[in-house]
């Protein structure tokens, strides 16, 4: 694997006094696909949360591209090539489809049609309802807008919490596809995703938490056939 673009280093994150992040180290090689598994409360969306500078982390460390940006708000973390697709989407209803695209590089000021071509090339649905309320798109829609408004900054790494939270199984897929593709074209992607089975084909490294911890990594595909893993996330 090439070098790490994110190193995370005991990182530790308490909510309202619960300790929800217990210390965890983990890296992201750049140009990979990795994902962190496990039930709802592991700690999963705190990591991505204080990596994107939203919640203050209690200690440890979090260097990108060799800087630490531990701590740092989160309008310097997206400066920085890092952006987050939150879960629930958190798009603008009222706003147009291209209108949202044009909040996710409000950071920019320079030329970004090439962007808005790329984003509406990796999402042809967003260009044909451009002009549609963000809030009147189905719940597929809605999640491409929200990767294409995060893409609009122009990451070096983009972080998904849940893209496939609600959707049918045909719009997931073409989801994972979607993520994919972004990898493809040099964008270095962290998941975190309840349909493991799909999170696991698709990375190339996973980490598995539970209550805060980091109980086991490996490479996607092998942590797919792990017996421990099968029973506790893929219901075989």
């Amino acid at each position: 694997m090439s070098e790490p673009i994110l190193t995370i280093q005991d990182l530790k994150v308490n909510y309202g006094g619960i300790e929800a992040v217990k210390g965890i180290s983990f890296e992201v090689p750049e140009g990979s696909i990795i994902t962190l598994i496990g039930s709802n409360g592991a700690g999963k969306s705190s990591t991505l949360r204080t990596i994107a500078g939203l919640v203050k982390p209690v200690s440890g460390k979090i260097v990108f591209r060799g800087d630490d940006i531990t701590g740092l708000d989160p309008t310097s973390i997206v400066k920085k090539g890092v952006t987050l697709v939150p879960e629930g989407r958190r798009i603008f209803p009222d706003l147009s489809v291209v209108e949202n695209l044009k909040m996710g590089a409000y950071l920019r000021n320079d030329d970004i049609s090439g962007d808005l071509q790329w984003v509406y090339d990796l999402f042809p649905r967003l260009k044909e309802r451009s002009w549609q309320a963000g809030g009147t798109l189905s719940g597929g829609e809605q999640q491409m807008l929200a990767v294409g408004r995060a893409l609009m900054s122009r990451p070096k790494m983009i972080m998904m919490d849940e893209p496939s939270l609600g959707l049918a199984p045909i719009i997931v897929k073409g989801i994972f596809d979607i993520i994919r593709e972004i990898n493809k074209q040099g964008v270095t992607v962290l998941l975190i995703e309840q349909n493991a089975n799909m999170a696991l084909k698709t990375a190339d490294f996973a980490y598995v938490l539970e209550t805060g911890k980091i109980t086991m990594s490996g490479p996607g595909k092998e942590l797919l056939v792990n017996e421990d893993v099968k029973k506790a996330y893929l219901g075989t």
